[in-house]
């Protein structure tokens, strides 16, 4: 069948099982733009800027398991990507982003909105193409999504010069995909695996150390089964939060350098350490000689770069977390670690979360008390800073892929564009964004996608009228120089809600929270809360820069 590439292209994501795109159009992106028209069998949303449509569909791939797609124009349409697709690399999901180019006799000559967006984004993309052969387009496609979608996901960004966009192919879609060098490994090694499941069963003092690979594999479920017969402790990484239920007696929360002082000492003092689907990144060791010292080390992950790349392994195991999960459970059996469970149960006696309540209102508070409303059933999207860090202390979470958050590169103004994509994604579920009045700030624009979206994302604003985590180092590392963390003016967010057409509340207590929490949740509509916090409140504990994570400090 004949067509244009533009045509093509949206045949192509038809085939793949697209359902929602997410752009912003432009003269480069044009004709793909028109054949969206003509489709009508794919939802297009209408960001508000480009940045907003990557960090909708990062969120929506994170929320539903599909591959995001982003569509945008040339020059600072594409550029503005960037931002997204370097999060969605970092914390691997799975997006395609399709770029318009100026045409190709332009190309290297300064043309009006040229830059070579694939060079740009080559270090923080999974692969990239320039469409420059048209009759290749279907094929570039097809790849492109197997490539973001397999082995360790990632973004995968194809840039469409419009003259490629308005030739006329025969198009066939291929049926299979063939990448010469391309062969992600699923399957562990059965030496190794069996390795890993004698040091599991000889081990005293186990402990599970599980990231975000748990959930990128579906792999909650023998998680679960292992902590059970192993009697071992669990502690996530940020990115594994949701994926091991917060409400399980083995679970220790987050470890590193915000997380449970039991998570750190259990991890400092275990003799194995279970590392699965984690990368062993700087805010998790501490100081590297610190980190699970007197322990041997199992790791296993889908990308064999990132084992051995920060710590010794002992027993490295390259593949697919829930194969290789289920390949040691079928070689482990039950055995009693009361002792060690009840030294850990003495740690968590003695060192439990928890925050001064000295009458003002505290932030904490308010992500307790939205767990205890929710019952920690609500898909949470945050920003970064303060907040993000207090949602994952404070909210435990119940069910795999129900916290939506920037980890890796922690970018301020993910958070409400995330809520948006992962409430398209889900529309049926309650979503929830917790942000703060600096990030919110950043994208604030999409607050217009949202209503024009009709979408009931409950937000609530911890707002403390600056950038608190930044305010917090500043104290402890510059002994208390305030610089550029103060905001000389905040918004009347309440009243910019009603700008919005939506409901606004400003809340000054805990008393006001308790009384507005059920009407707000329950509301069918967009909410938004301005929680007005103590604005001199800290994340505890915190490990101080260069200190192993048994030397957290309360703030």
């Amino acid at each position: 069948m004949e067509m244009t590439v533009a045509q093509a292209l949206i045949r192509c994501l038809e085939l793949e099982g697209v359902e929602v795109v997410f752009g912003y159009p432009g003269g480069a992106i044009l004709p793909v733009y028109d054949a969206l028209c003509r489709s009508g069998n794919i939802k297009h949303v209408l960001v508000r800027h480009e940045q907003g449509a990557v960090h909708a569909a990062d969120a929506y791939a994170r929320a539903t398991g599909r591959v995001g797609v982003v569509l945008a124009t040339s020059g600072p349409g594409a550029t503005n990507l960037v931002t997204g697709i370097a999060n969605a690399c970092m914390d691997s999901i799975p997006l395609v982003l399709i770029t318009g180019q100026v045409p190709t006799s332009q190309v290297g000559t300064d043309a009006f909105q040229e830059v070579d967006i694939t060079g740009i984004t080559m270090p923080i993309t999974k692969h990239n193409y320039l469409v420059k052969d048209a009759g290749r387009l279907p094929a570039l496609i097809r790849n492109a999504f197997h490539i973001a979608s397999t082995g360790r996901p990632g973004p995968v960004l194809v840039d469409l010069p419009k003259d490629v966009a308005v030739e006329t192919i025969n198009f066939e879609y291929p049926k299979t995909v063939r990448l010469r060098g391309y062969k992600p490994t699923y399957t562990g090694h059965r030496t190794k695996v069996k390795e890993a499941a004698e040091l599991m069963m000889n081990s005293e003092r186990p402990v599970i150390y599980a990231g975000g690979g748990i959930l990128n594999s579906h792999a909650t479920a023998e998680l679960v089964e292992l902590a059970e017969i192993l009697s071992a402790p669990v502690t996530n990484t940020f990115m594994g939060l949701s994926g091991f239920p917060g409400d399980h007696p083995l679970f220790l929360g987050m470890l590193g350098l915000h997380g449970t002082r039991y998570a750190n000492l259990a991890v400092t003092h275990c003799d194995l350490l279970i590392a699965l689907g984690a990368r062993f990144d700087d805010r998790v060791t501490g100081k590297i000689s610190g980190f699970a010292p007197n322990a041997a080390v199992i790791h296993v992950d889908i990308d064999p770069a990132e084992i051995g790349k920060n710590v010794r392994v002992h027993v490295p195991i390259v593949g697919d977390v829930k194969q290789v999960l289920r390949a040691v459970l079928a070689q482990v059996k039950k055995k009693d670690r009361s002792g060690w469970l009840e030294q850990v149960g003495q740690w968590k006696a003695q060192y439990p979360l928890t925050y001064d309540r000295d009458g003002s209102f505290k932030p904490q508070a308010v992500i307790e008390k939205l767990y205890r409303h929710t019952r920690g059933e609500a898909v949470v999207a945050t920003d970064v800073g303060q907040h993000q860090m207090w949602v994952a202390q404070y909210f435990r979470f119940k069910n795999p892929g129900t916290l939506i958050s920037s980890g890796g590169l922690g970018a301020m103004g993910f958070g409400l564009p995330a809520a948006v994509g992962a409430q398209i994604g889900l529309p049926d579920r309650l979503v929830i964004l917790v942000t703060g009045d600096g990030s919110i700030q950043m994208t604030m624009q999409e607050l217009a996608t949202a209503v024009d979206q009709k979408l009931p994302i409950k937000i609530f604003i911890l707002n403390n009228s600056g950038l608190g985590m930044v305010r917090q180092l500043q104290e402890f590392y510059c002994e208390g120089r305030y610089m550029a963390t103060r905001f000389g003016f905040v918004p009347d967010f309440a009243l910019l809600a009603k700008a919005y057409g939506v409901a606004g509340h400003t809340v000054r207590s805990e008393d006001d929270l308790d009384r507005l929490l059920p009407e707000v949740l329950a509301s069918p509509e967009m909410v938004i809360v301005n929680c007005l916090v103590d604005p001199e409140e800290n994340v505890s504990p915190m490990v101080p820069a260069g200190r192993g994570i048994d030397e957290a400090i309360d703030c």
